[in-house]
Parts: C-alpha cells; structure tokens; sequence
C-alpha cells in the first residue's frame, strides 16, 4: 500500500484531499500547524477508510520546520511514495502595505518549503527509482495580480519550477504534476483578507481534491481545475502582458 505525505492538511483543500486518498487505500502522513485538527482527522479516516495515518504538527512557514518534518518521518520509518505540497497562504492588499514579516512568511511557505521538502523526497525517490510530487500552484500563477502581487507571482514560480523538473525527473521514473486551482471555497479566501461573496460560487474543496486524484491518475503534467479557467489561461498566451494585469486587478476589485 502506498503512502502520500500532504502538507497543509487539517483543512480545506488539503483535508479533504486527505480523505479522497484514504478512500482509494492510500496510508497518510498529515502535516500543518493545527494538531488538535490533524488527531481529529487521523481519527475519523482511520476508523472509517482502515489506513494508517501519521500525522506531525508543524509550521512550514519556519525555515528550520521542513528539516524537522522530513527526520521525524524518517525516525517513523515511513517512505513517501507521493508528495503532495498543499500547504500555502495568500495576502490580499496593495504591496506598500502588506507588513514584511507576514509577506515573508508566505513566501517560505509558497517556495522555500515547497522546494527543500520536494529536493528532500526527490532524494528519496531516485533510490527507489518511482515516485509522484504533486504541487498546488493556482490560475493566480499565469499572470500578475495587483493587490495579490507577491502570492501571483509565488504560485507563478510553482508553476514553472514544477514543470522544469518534471522534464529532468522524467528518466527517472518520478513523476511531477503541478494543480492550478482557481477561487476555491476554503479557509484560504478568509485568511488572504477577502470579504463579501467572492467566493460565494467558486468549486468546492472537495472537488478540487477529486480532481487533484484524478490528474495523478492521469499522469497530468499541468492542470487547471474548472473550464473557464482553463480558457482564462490559454487567453495569457494571446493578450498582451500589461492587458491582463489590467484585467486581473479589476477582477480583484
């Protein structure tokens, strides 16, 4: 029975994926801050799916948190056959004032952890020559948003950086797909600053989780969840740059 490590798993997006991969027999290693929410989950999939469940309480927006995660899995005994890099954050507001130390924050969670747990596990699976990364970037990565500016261009280096080593890694035998979810109902859109019903009628995170599922299945190298983003993002190839950040920050209005 294969296992998949899950960051940011104690709610929306990366729960429920939690669940989808309990439901097609997968073992779990559960990660993010919360570890009263991470034992109720563990609870509930172990006794209603019969998997193993690990779950480690840590903050991935801390330099030194990934290193931990990784020897506290190892001191476990455990073998991440996939890694699925969820865990992310959004701040929503004008650069000049978004306060440094929280846009820091973002940014070692959206990238540094993302790569040092990916460069890690990747070690890890060259031994075994097999392997999946699955990274969650977000339509937000093929454009610059105003007001969204530093996460856009986050999940835009998720995005690529994904698609670069999925070549490499390709003789290898480990696969890397990268998701690009657009507005999803989770505690993201509270926790960016968004009001109001912005994400009244985005997608379920219980959807995105199946769809995140379905693309490994698949062996998808990019996917974007919903059709209209997906002509939202074909469009990027054909507008002019500046057009779209245009577009994109009235949109945020």
């Amino acid at each position: 029975m294969k296992t998949v490590l899950i960051t940011g798993a104690s709610s929306g997006i990366g729960k429920e994926t939690a669940y989808v991969y309990a439901k097609n027999n997968y073992n779990l290693i559960l990660s993010a801050r919360r570890k009263e929410k991470l034992e109720e989950i563990k609870k509930e999939i172990e006794e209603k799916y019969k998997v193993n469940v690990a779950v480690f309480a840590l903050d991935l927006s801390k330099l030194e948190s990934v290193e931990q995660l990784y020897g506290k899995i190892k001191e476990a005994n455990l073998t991440v056959d996939i890694l699925i890099n969820n865990a992310g954050f959004g701040i929503n507001g004008f650069f000049k004032d978004i306060d440094m130390k929280q846009e820091e924050s973002m940014l070692i969670l959206n990238i540094i952890s993302l790569t040092k747990l990916t460069k890690l596990f990747v070690k890890d699976m060259l031994e075994t020559q097999s392997g999946h990364i699955i990274n969650i970037a977000s339509t937000a990565a093929f454009q610059g948003i105003p007001k969204f500016a530093s996460y856009a261009a986050s999940k835009s280096y998720v995005l690529n950086f994904s698609e670069a080593i999925a070549q490499e890694l390709k003789t290898d035998n480990i696969k890397v797909s990268v998701i690009n979810p657009g507005a999803t109902k989770s505690e993201f859109a509270e926790s960016a600053g968004f009001k109001g019903n912005t994400f009244n009628k985005a997608p379920s995170s219980k959807e995105l989780a199946e769809f995140i599922y379905n693309s490994m299945k698949k062996g998808k190298l990019s996917a974007i969840h919903g059709f209209k983003n997906k002509i939202m993002a074909f469009s990027t190839r054909l507008t002019p740059r500046n057009l779209l950040v245009k577009i994109a920050g009235k949109m945020m209005k």
